[in-house]
C-alpha cells in the first residue's frame, strides 16, 4: 500500500497542538481529574481494606496502571471523537486537504496527535505518582514511561481511528467504548493481579493492549523490568500492524477509493 506521506504531517499535528495550548485548562480538567480520582479515591479508599498487593501497598500497586489506563483513554478519545468531530462536524479534514496536505498526512497528523495526548495524560499521572510519594523510592526506568506511554498511544490511536472511519454517527462510539476499553479497563490487571483470573481469562487478558501497557508501566515504574521488552514488543507489533488502516479506511470514507 502506498503512503501520501511527507513531513508535512507535522503541520497537521502543529495546528492540533495549537488549539490545544489555547483550550489547555479545559482538556486538562476534563481528561486528568477523573484517573486522579480513580488513583486517589481507589488507592486510599479501598486501600483500606486491601493492604497489600503482590508485596505492595494497593495505591503502589494501581497507580502505575492508572498511568496506562489515562493513556489509553486520552488517545482513545481524541481519535474517535475529538477526529470525528474535525472531520464531520467542524469539516477541518476538508479545509486542510484543500492545501497541499494529503489526506493521508491529515490521517498521520491526528495519529500523532492522540499518541502525543497520550504521552501528557500518562506523564501528568507519573508526576502526581512521584509528587506525593504513591510508590517507594525512584527508578531510572520510570523515565522510560513516556516513551512506553507513546507507544500505547499510537495503538489506542489507530485503533480509535479505524473506528471513526466505520462508525455512521457518533453515538455509535459508545459501542466502541462500552464493548472494548471498558472491559480492558476492568480486566487488565489495574486493580488486581492477572494471575488472579482464571486461566481462560489470562490468556484473553493476554492479547488485550492494555495488558501489555499495564505491565510495562508497573515494571518501570517500580524498577522490576521482568516482561518490559516483551510488553513493548507486543505493542509496537501491533501498532505497526493496526496504523496503515485508518489511513484505507480514511480514503474509502472520504474520497471512496
Amino acid at each position: 500500500m502506498h503512503l501520501n506521506l511527507t513531513w508535512r504531517f507535522l503541520k497537521v499535528w502543529q495546528r492540533n497542538m495549537l488549539v490545544f495550548r489555547r483550550f489547555v485548562w479545559s482538556n486538562v480538567v476534563s481528561g486528568l481529574v477523573e484517573p486522579l480520582l480513580f488513583l486517589f479515591g481507589m488507592g486510599f479508599g479501598v486501600g483500606q481494606f486491601v493492604k497489600e498487593l503482590n508485596g505492595l501497598p494497593f495505591v503502589a500497586f494501581i497507580a502505575p496502571g492508572i498511568i496506562a489506563q489515562s493513556a489509553m483513554f486520552a488517545a482513545s478519545f481524541e481519535c474517535t471523537f475529538g477526529s470525528y468531530i474535525r472531520m464531520e462536524f467542524q469539516k477541518t479534514f476538508d479545509a486542510i486537504t484543500a492545501t497541499p496536505i494529503s489526506l493521508d498526512e491529515v490521517v498521520a497528523g491526528e495519529l500523532l496527535y492522540g499518541a502525543t495526548k497520550a504521552v501528557l495524560s500518562g506523564t501528568i499521572i507519573l508526576s502526581a505518582i512521584f509528587m506525593f510519594r504513591l510508590v517507594p523510592g525512584f527508578h531510572w526506568t520510570a523515565l522510560l514511561v513516556p516513551p512506553a506511554a507513546l507507544l500505547e498511544g499510537l495503538v489506542f490511536a489507530a485503533a480509535g481511528m479505524i473506528v471513526a472511519s466505520l462508525v455512521a454517527n457518533i453515538d455509535n462510539f459508545n459501542y466502541y467504548i462500552t464493548l472494548t476499553l471498558t472491559p480492558q479497563f476492568i480486566f487488565a490487571g489495574i486493580f488486581f493481579p492477572i494471575e488472579t483470573f482464571p486461566k481462560a481469562a489470562q490468556i484473553v487478558a493476554w492479547f488485550t493492549p492494555l495488558m501489555h501497557a499495564v505491565r510495562l508501566s508497573r515494571e518501570l515504574v517500580l524498577g522490576q523490568p521482568v516482561h518490559v521488552l516483551a510488553d513493548a514488543a507486543w505493542l509496537a507489533v501491533v501498532a505497526a500492524i493496526l496504523l496503515p488502516w485508518p489511513v484505507v479506511l480514511m480514503r474509502r470514507k472520504l474520497i471512496g477509493s
